[in-house]
């Protein structure tokens, strides 16, 4: 009897799977990466693609700015060499090399307003280590290439079409670029790109999972989304220091979280400004919030940031365990997405 007993405990109590912390650190697969472009003719626009994915290549420490293309690649050096020690300025990964053989769920990244497709590199990389191709793509006209140019692009609901366009013609476009599984497709996104991937989940039935950081995706500045009709899981990353969106701002996320079809989570990380999880963050003025010291918005008193290379660590292990628990079924990975840890709160619903 006291066997039986101790059988179910153990199988009682084993129920619940660890947090799989592999998430936290880069995974089996070396990173590879490449730079491409595309047309799309029905609209007259031709967008800058990366593409990051596994690779049996060898991967070495790179450059941040040598992922740009053409003259952009010295304006991006120019950017560092000025700028506060905040931005990424290297990764280790693979550029040009080939992707490994086998078949890997798919997700796609929207930047935010005036960033580009590197913006959530780390993240991507992250992911690819661990088994997935992620696209990412310049949305021309609202990108850091504009701001330099003085024509930032608009925060309105057209531009939010042409951002959810961009997305679908690059999804449309990948099985020719790289092979993958794209019956498991994830879209996720930071600011404006986090409410890019909430329309893109609302529009496109390919799209198995969404997620926002710093952002809202049902969004009563850029109107366009509306969570009941986004029928798939969703992930709210949320920066509690966000001047830039503000504290109303981090409102309609958790309004967002309350409303939307479960199953829903919403990570709330302390310390964090609008750019605190981006590889751009504090590269050029209009990305500071995040980079150094600011003044709190929950009660006004100057504080210092979270360390950048820790948000980045921060977003890169809970994308990564979302996408792994909502395209591939993975428990552990569930258990992560759920999990608090230092500094970070989760809630699931």
């Amino acid at each position: 009897m006291k066997s039986l007993v101790a059988v179910f405990l153990l199988v009682a109590c084993g129920s619940s799977p660890a947090p799989d912390l592999s998430v936290e650190m880069p995974g089996p697969y070396a990173v590879g990466t490449h730079a491409t472009t595309l047309t799309d003719a029905a609209r007259s626009r031709t967008l800058t693609v990366q593409l990051w994915f596994p690779t049996d290549g060898v991967a070495g420490d790179t450059a941040f700015d040598q992922l740009e293309l053409g003259s952009n690649q010295a304006t991006y050096a120019s950017l560092l060499a000025t700028a506060p020690s905040c931005p990424t300025r290297s990764l280790t990964i693979a550029v040009d090399a080939q992707p490994a053989s086998g078949s890997f769920p798919v997700v796609l990244f929207s930047h935010c307003h005036s960033c580009t497709r590197l913006s959530q590199a780390s993240t991507a990389a992250r992911l690819a280590s661990h088994g997935f191709i992620v696209a990412g793509v310049d949305h021309a006209g609202d990108d850091l290439w504009a701001h330099l140019a003085g024509s930032d692009g608009p925060l309105s609901s057209d531009e939010l079409e042409v951002r959810a366009a961009d997305v679908r013609f690059l999804l449309d476009q990948l099985p020719a670029l790289i092979p993958g599984d794209y019956m498991h497709v994830g879209v996720f996104g930071h600011s404006f790109g986090g409410v890019t991937a909430g329309r893109v989940a609302q529009l496109d039935d390919r799209v198995k999972a969404a997620a926002a950081i710093c952002a809202p995706m049902e969004n009563p500045a850029i109107p366009g989304v509306t969570l009941a009709d986004i029928h798939v899981p969703l992930m709210f990353v949320v920066a509690l220091e966000d001047n830039s969106i503000g504290d109303l701002g981090n409102q309609f996320i958790d309004k967002n979280f309350g409303s939307a079809h479960p199953p829903v989570d919403k990570i709330e990380v302390a310390d964090a400004g609008h750019w605190s999880f981006s590889d751009e963050d504090g590269l050029v003025p209009a990305f500071a919030p995040g980079c150094g010291s600011g003044i709190r918005q929950t009660d006004d008193q100057p504080f210092t940031y979270l360390d950048p290379p820790t948000g980045r660590d921060i977003a890169a292990a809970y994308v990564t365990a979302f996408f792994k628990a909502t395209l591939l079924g993975d428990a552990g990975a569930r258990a992560y997405v759920e999990s608090a840890h230092v500094g970070v709160a989760a809630a699931h619903r």
